[in-house]
């Protein structure tokens, strides 16, 4: 199998793997007192310092979460609680078109069940960036606390917000006390993140994106930002995020983020994904790259041949050894039109072609050739049995 879906989740690195064996080895809870409890407290606390870091922070700004869909939920939700306690409510809440599915919902569900919250989608250009005209008119119209949510790499298309430009925005436009959320979990290990340097409240980030173990995320949360824990019980996480620590997942989280944080490994990965674009320009010269014009993540193309649906290429792709992913979601037989690719206003026949190529550290030359291969062969046999 050659793996080309590092997006979806990125092979363990042998670094985290020697961390997670490690921790696995011993006995302790963070919390206990004793040398074993000490022990395991001590990795929690190195990961810390390591994921701080990666992302630009303070370790005192890290909470570990299980995922980061959970770091997502605990920012949004937590931020709308936490400011509600204060007696300084959040009342509009601005998400872009093109969020991924976790802050879709968790926003959806808080304008839902919050009295006076109001959701607002802050639309995007043809490349898939938030559009920031759009966004200052928003902001300027209405009154009242303002949470805005920008995703800083998009996890079907690749491409890349302006956040200083949006953080400028929500700090000129939205007022002093306006708040921040960046989901950062695709862009983490690929781009510089600089969380402090931002001036963000809230940034998302994902263990197993960057080659750590799967079942570690973190939430790094800005001094005096607002947040609610979203479980009670034994206080742990500075009494942010209740719950024993999952030392075993964190440990190698911090592995991985020490092995990516030099980015030593950018570059290769880009040469092979724009490699493989021009190749592709070559071997089907239809074909329609999305946010091509817009700056990307430098390992993902999602990718689109009028004609070869997602699902047979998925298919197709599988059984001739090679792992990609779809900008669509197969459910029940049904392929479910991409929300990414809708809000950058692409035809829905394109949208439903939707292909996701994400390289990673453990591609090659050989691969980009293999699924290029695999890619002729499959075009060569769809355009056959339409002119059949």
């Amino acid at each position: 199998m050659i793996y080309l879906d590092h997006n979806a989740t990125s092979p363990m690195r042998d670094h985290a793997k020697l961390a997670v064996f490690a921790a696995l080895a011993e006995t302790g809870n963070a919390s206990s007192v004793h040398a074993a409890g000490r022990a395991a407290r001590a990795r929690v606390e190195a990961a810390r310092e390591a994921v701080a870091k990666l992302a630009g922070a303070k370790p005192s700004s890290v909470i570990f979460t299980s995922c980061g869909s959970e770091a997502n939920a605990l920012a949004l939700r937590g931020a709308v609680a936490g400011a509600l306690a204060a007696e300084d409510r959040i009342t509009r809440l601005f998400v872009s078109a093109t969020e991924h599915e976790s802050v879709r919902a968790n926003t959806a569900a808080l304008a839902e069940s919050v009295p006076g919250l109001k959701l607002s989608e802050i639309p995007v250009t043809k490349d898939g960036v938030v559009d920031l005209a759009a966004l200052r008119l928003q902001l300027m119209h209405g009154k009242g606390r303002v949470l805005v949510s920008v995703m800083a790499a998009n996890n079907e298309t690749g491409v890349l917000q302006d956040l200083g430009a949006v953080a400028r925005l929500v700090r000129t436009e939205g007022g002093e006390d306006s708040l921040l959320h960046v989901d950062a979990v695709q862009a983490a290990g690929r781009v510089a993140l600089g969380f402090d340097a931002l001036g963000a409240d809230y940034m998302s980030l994902s263990a197993h994106k960057i080659g750590g173990p799967q079942g570690a995320g973190a939430l790094l949360v800005k001094d005096g930002a607002p947040l609610a824990p979203l479980v009670a019980g034994g206080g742990q996480e500075m009494g942010r995020r209740s719950g024993t620590e999952n030392v075993v997942a964190i440990a190698g989280f911090g592995a991985a983020a020490e092995e990516v944080v030099a980015f030593a490994d950018v570059a290769r990965i880009q040469n092979l994904r724009d490699r493989f674009e021009a190749e592709l320009k070559r071997i089907a010269p239809d074909a329609v790259i999305f946010g091509r014009d817009a700056g990307r993540l430098p390992n993902t193309s999602n990718f689109a041949v009028a004609g070869l649906s997602a699902e047979t290429a998925l298919i197709g792709l599988d059984l001739d050894g090679i792992a990609v992913s779809s900008g669509a979601a197969c459910s029940s037989g049904k392929v479910k039109p991409s929300h990414v690719l809708t809000a950058m206003g692409i035809d829905e026949v394109l949208v439903r072609s939707g292909l996701r190529v994400s390289f990673g550290w453990t591609n090659s030359e050989a691969d980009v050739d293999a699924a290029l291969q695999a890619l002729a062969r499959l075009l060569a046999r769809t355009r056959n049995a339409k002119a059949a």
